[in-house]
Parts: structure tokens; C-alpha cells; sequence
């Protein structure tokens, strides 16, 4: 991992990507579909988005490596700390939080300027749909199942990054499926706070309630859970 700053850049620069590209795939879902005539096959939306996810994973998964381990989501990043995986410390996660969020928030304007009026209304972030505790309770559950799921795979799952990508992807748009009934949902919190503050919702309780600090706490104890159950693969040092 690259120093404390140039991480945090490095973050801000791929969440800005993420955040500018995930918020339409649920339209690039539909042109697919439509282009293919069966916008009305329910499975067959479910299909594509888990492809699109997949496609875009693995050239972010790309993109995160040629900027020395960045990322766009700091509940992973909590979780692989709390779990004891990586270089970080509480001082580089203060610096790259922050650079995530901001990250997002320039990816999230972004794409609002650069897609059609037309389409505007298929793009977006998460929004609370039940009670705010109802709805904090499903996005901390929800955090802790898919950085769970992630360490697994990351860590104790196949070697294969393709597949790797690949089973990320379907748990993704299982977990987003389920959730979409709650919060969205959005399992990563400068996703969240990037559309919040397209909405002008970024500075209030309900919003860091939901989709902070309950992720945190999920993310956290995903993390303490792998640790205690799992040990960690070994690290491999590069022969001179």
C-alpha cells in the first residue's frame, strides 16, 4: 500500500469512477434489456445486472491495483481492518474515509450532468424506505452479510479472481434485491453520502444513523466474526 495521503487520493479518484458508473447500471440494465426484448422477463434483468456488476468489478478490480489498493467503500475497508487484513491503521482510515466520501460526491454530480434528461429519473442513490430504525437495522445487517461474504471470498475463497468477481457479484445483487424494499440499500457508506448530498440530505441525523454508523458497526463486527472463525491466509513475501 502507497503512503497514508496518496492512498486517500487514490481512493477519492476510483470512488469518483464507482459512484459516476454504478448509479446506472440499473439504467444500463434497462437499455440492455430493452435492446434485447425482454425489458418485461424479470429473471432476465437480474441476469444482466449480475453481468454488468461483474464486468465493472473486475475492471475496477483492475483499476484499484494499478493505484496501489485503492478503494470506493469504506465498510470493506473497516471490515478487512477489523478482521486484521492490510496495511491500514486507524490514522491512514481517518484520511481515506473522507476522500471516499468526497469521491463520491464529485462521481454522483457527475453523473447528473452527463446523463440525459430523459434517463435522470432512473439514476440515483439509496433512500429509507421504512422507519429509520427499521431501516438502519436492515442497512447494518445487510453491511455486515456482504463484507462477511467478501473477507470469505477475498480471503478464503477461490483462487480464481474471476470467480471471485463473479460470486461477488450475484451475492451483490441478491443482497441489493433483498434490500431495495428498506434502504435501498447501499452497503457502502460514500455511496450513500454522495447521493445524500445530491439530495441535500448529507448533513442530517437520519442520514449518518442509517447509512454510517449502523454499516460501521456492521462492517466492524463482519471483521471481529471472520477473525474469530477464520485465520487469515499467509502472507507471501516476494523472493529476492
Amino acid at each position: 500500500m502507497k503512503g497514508p495521503i496518496k492512498i486517500a487520493i487514490a481512493d477519492m479518484v476510483i470512488s469518483f469512477m464507482w459512484v459516476f458508473c454504478s448509479s446506472a447500471f440499473g439504467l444500463l440494465t434497462y437499455l440492455i434489456a430493452t435492446a434485447a426484448g425482454v425489458q418485461t422477463v424479470r429473471w432476465a434483468s437480474i441476469v444482466i445486472i449480475t453481468v454488468v456488476f461483474f464486468v465493472f468489478l473486475s475492471i475496477f478490480n483492475i483499476i484499484g491495483g494499478f493505484l496501489g489498493g485503492a478503494s470506493f467503500d469504506p465498510a470493506a475497508t473497516t471490515a478487512f481492518y477489523a478482521a486484521g487484513s492490510g496495511a491500514d491503521t486507524l490514522i491512514s482510515m481517518a484520511l481515506r474515509f473522507p476522500a471516499q466520501a468526497a469521491g463520491a460526491v464529485g462521481g454522483a454530480l457527475a453523473i447528473m450532468e452527463a446523463i440525459p434528461e430523459q434517463y435522470k429519473h432512473m439514476i440515483g442513490g439509496p433512500s429509507v424506505k421504512v422507519d429509520t430504525h427499521t431501516g438502519a437495522f436492515a442497512e447494518g445487517v445487510l453491511t455486515f452479510a456482504i463484507t462477511f461474504i467478501v473477507l470469505l471470498i477475498m480471503l478464503r475463497g477461490p483462487q480464481s479472481e474471476i470467480f471471485k468477481t463473479w460470486f461477488l457479484s450475484i451475492v451483490i445483487v441478491a443482497l441489493v434485491t433483498f434490500g431495495s424494499a428498506y434502504t435501498g440499500p447501499s452497503m457502502n457508506p460514500a455511496f450513500a453520502f454522495g447521493w445524500a448530498y445530491v439530495y441535500n440530505q448529507h448533513d442530517t441525523w437520519d442520514h449518518f444513523y442509517v447509512y454510517w454508523i449502523c454499516p460501521f458497526i456492521g462492517a466492524t463486527l463482519a471483521g471481529w466474526v471472520f477473525r474469530k472463525f477464520f485465520s487469515l491466509p499467509p502472507v507471501k513475501v516476494k523472493k529476492t
